[in-house]
């Protein structure tokens, strides 16, 4: 496998497929790089290298006590970005992951990416504030912590089989494979890791990294979002990047990168080349 070793002794694997341009993927919570599999094949096979890796305690990295936050997060993709001198980046975070791109960019500036996608990104802060009124109450993220502790691996089934795909919407196409694929790759996660985690999606405020996006911009929402709803995040981020490029899928819901792949796949497609 390839992997490599952070600054702090972390061990982060990360796959790197194909040719010519890297577009990089950074995955979201609880999963790992696997995730981004249909759009890696997708633009290897359209002549692209792709690049992902498994965040600290997710997948096949391994499974630190500390440091499960946005900025070891974005330290740690840049690490990777370092070690493998790749420049030009189309650089794309699903979820958790926008929020890893965003604090990348924040931190580290864009000398290395053209151009950025965040897609049902968790940017630009989750969490009900006084200056953040359309946010979802504390209470919900307790609740995701209370269930993960009372019983992982149901609460990981639970999510992908109800609000994740939107397999609970009446007439749904339920995919047993999707669900089954979702709670593996969570449960490969350490369990402190995604439980950390869920404080780092929902609590860490992104506005003023948003605000340092200097390159062209896609972000991408499902309408129907049960996880990350619409409007506190993919219209409030479009609302924070200068000239991004807003795509509403109407009636999607937040895994969208496998529910609506195809169509998925060719915008990151245009994107890309536009």
């Amino acid at each position: 496998m390839s992997t490599f070793t952070t600054r702090d002794g972390v061990e982060i694997y990360y796959k790197d497929w194909g040719h010519g341009q890297p577009v990089v993927f950074c995955h979201g919570w609880p999963l790992n790089a696997d995730s981004w599999e249909s759009q890696m094949i997708f633009l290897g096979m359209h002549g692209y290298r792709v690049i992902a890796h498994d965040r600290r305690g997710h997948g096949r990295s391994s499974q630190p006590w500390d440091g499960n936050d946005m900025d070891h997060y974005a330290d740690d993709l840049a690490q990777l970005l370092d070690l493998l001198d790749v420049n030009n980046v189309a650089l794309f975070g699903f979820s958790t992951g926008g929020g890893e791109v965003a604090r990348y960019i924040g931190r580290h500036g864009t000398a290395r990416v053209a151009k950025a996608g965040l897609i049902s990104a968790v940017t630009p802060l989750m969490l009900k504030t006084d200056t953040n009124p359309g946010g979802l109450p504390l209470e919900v993220f307790d609740g995701l912590r209370a269930a993960q502790l009372a019983d992982r691996a149901q609460f990981y089934r639970d999510v992908p089989t109800g609000p994740f795909f939107g397999f609970n919407r009446p007439g749904a196409k339920v995919s047993q494979g999707m669900i089954e694929n979702w709670w593996l790759q969570g449960m490969m996660g350490g369990h402190k890791n995604t439980y950390d985690s869920i404080k780092a999606f929902s609590e860490t405020d992104f506005r003023e990294d948003l605000k340092k996006f200097t390159i062209p911009t896609l972000i991408v929402h499902g309408s129907d979002d049960q996880v990350v709803p619409i409007d506190a995040a993919g219209r409030a981020a479009a609302k924070l990047i200068p000239h991004a490029q807003l795509l509403v899928y109407e009636g999607a819901p937040h895994g969208l990168t496998d529910t609506h792949k195809e169509r998925l796949n060719n915008d990151l497609l245009d994107f890309i080349r536009g």
